[in-house]
């Protein structure tokens, strides 16, 4: 719906300028903000879907050695850190859509910051790989736990894990921490005392296991999702146990023969929106056991190998489903996904998008059964005679090109089911 880009920023010999993107609500609006290798760019996002550039707040750290600047918000508040320097800088957001204010920056304590994710029930601030330097002494540490009970002066709780050197990312519900380590695998603690964690899983071993890179619960606690961040790997998905323990039960992915790299996923019970690098926004339906790719918006056509191009954040949070990504090289992207089309789709049959659809327009059709991967697909007008008929095999979804005129139609589909039974389901076909 919208792209903003500023080719006026600095740029490394990549032309990468940007990195991660936040979405939020204040004040009953929608906003969005981007991470650039010169600092937080912020948005109001518009009824009429524009991405509407408010103010610039500058980096702790302002050079094109910027790789990642990571964007969480907490209450009335965003919090900014970078990998590469600079501390972390609280913002004020409670003055827009007038202005953005920048009230503190701790270049000490959170000198460096790879990542934060906030335990939002809890008041709890999760800051990965961490660098303090005080005068000449410098200090590393896998994770932090801090009190944000006061937002604007984080308090020291927790540091470690011990026996890991590295806490790429967290996310964190009702205190039981999914931690993802790289190389060490992926750890489960309950922080229920932040002081005195108790591990309840450690995953450090698992098949085709890369960097460990980060990870989504769905809001029903009942599916867990991964990303390795190696050429190659697939997005691993998992089973949540009533004890908060995870099994890995499937893998999926994009372009995997190509060594495609997914790098964050953010999830709804339905559906995972992944920032897949060269492979743009990609969006699987994980009510599947195996997750199905539903829907793909590339931002990045130049290359099809990993090259660290393409999406790297996306938000899909927002009650109006408005999703925005952040590209590497083309900046902030405001997308839209009817996920209405998919609704309830574990009880139909199949379904036909767009429907309505225009004349001459590419149509899909796609079985909700993954164990159905044969059928065909008929074409009817209104008064009963076929106008197209087509046969997939060894997948559960085809694309037609019908160039038809508009009226009413009727799409048939003849599947064999798991008893051998010939199946024959239709649904009526707008064309306008």
């Amino acid at each position: 719906m919208d792209n903003w880009q500023d080719n006026s920023l600095i740029a490394n010999s990549s032309e990468n300028r940007y990195s991660d993107c936040v979405g939020y609500k204040i004040n009953g609006k929608e906003y969005a903000s981007i991470g650039s290798t010169e600092g937080i760019h912020f948005f109001e996002i518009s009824n009429e879907n524009k991405l509407n550039e408010i103010d610039f707040i500058q980096g702790g750290l302002s050079a094109t050695s910027v790789y990642t600047r990571d964007l969480k918000v907490y209450g009335n508040y965003l919090y900014a850190v970078c990998d590469e320097g600079g501390g972390m800088q609280i913002i004020d957001l409670s003055y827009l859509p007038d202005s953005a204010n920048l009230i503190s920056t701790n270049d000490s304590t959170f000198a460096q910051v790879h990542n934060l994710f906030f335990d939002t029930d809890n008041a709890l601030m999760y800051a990965c790989d961490v660098t303090q330097t005080f005068a000449s002494s410098t200090q590393t540490y896998p994770m932090q736990v801090y009190s944000v009970a006061n937002p604007l002066s984080p308090t020291l709780l927790y540091s470690g894990p011990t026996g890991i050197s590295d806490v790429h990312d967290a996310f964190v519900k009702n205190n039981i921490a999914y931690l993802n380590c790289g190389f060490d695998g992926v750890r489960v603690y309950d922080f229920s005392n932040p002081s005195s964690p108790v591990l309840l899983q450690n995953i450090n071993i698992y098949p085709n296991q890369g960097f460990n890179h980060q990870g989504w619960l769905t809001p029903n606690g009942q599916t867990y999702i991964f990303t390795d961040e190696t050429p190659g790997s697939r997005i691993v998905k998992c089973e949540v146990a009533n004890d908060n323990t995870i099994t890995i039960r499937t893998r999926f992915g994009t372009n995997i023969e190509n060594n495609s790299v997914a790098h964050n996923v953010h999830l709804t019970n339905e559906f995972a929106f992944v920032s897949y690098y060269n492979e743009g926004l990609r969006i699987f339906d994980i009510r599947y056991s195996q997750p199905q790719e539903i829907a793909f918006y590339d931002t990045y056509l130049q290359e099809s190998n990993f090259k660290l191009n393409g999406v790297w954040g996306v938000y899909a949070g927002f009650s109006s489903e408005r999703i925005i990504i952040s590209d590497r090289i083309s900046g902030l992207y405001l997308m839209d996904f009817d996920r209405s089309i998919f609704a309830g789709n574990n009880s139909k049959p199949f379904i036909v998008y767009p429907n309505p659809a225009l004349t001459g327009e590419n149509i899909t059709i796609k079985l909700n059964d993954d164990e159905i991967n044969s059928f065909t697909a008929t074409i009817y007008n209104s008064i009963g005679q076929k106008i197209h008929s087509e046969s997939f095999s060894e997948q559960n979804y085809g694309q037609l090109k019908i160039d038809v005129s508009a009226g009413l139609y009727s799409v048939q589909i003849i599947y064999t089911d798991k008893w051998e039974e010939e199946i024959k389901v239709v649904k009526k076909l707008i064309i306008l």
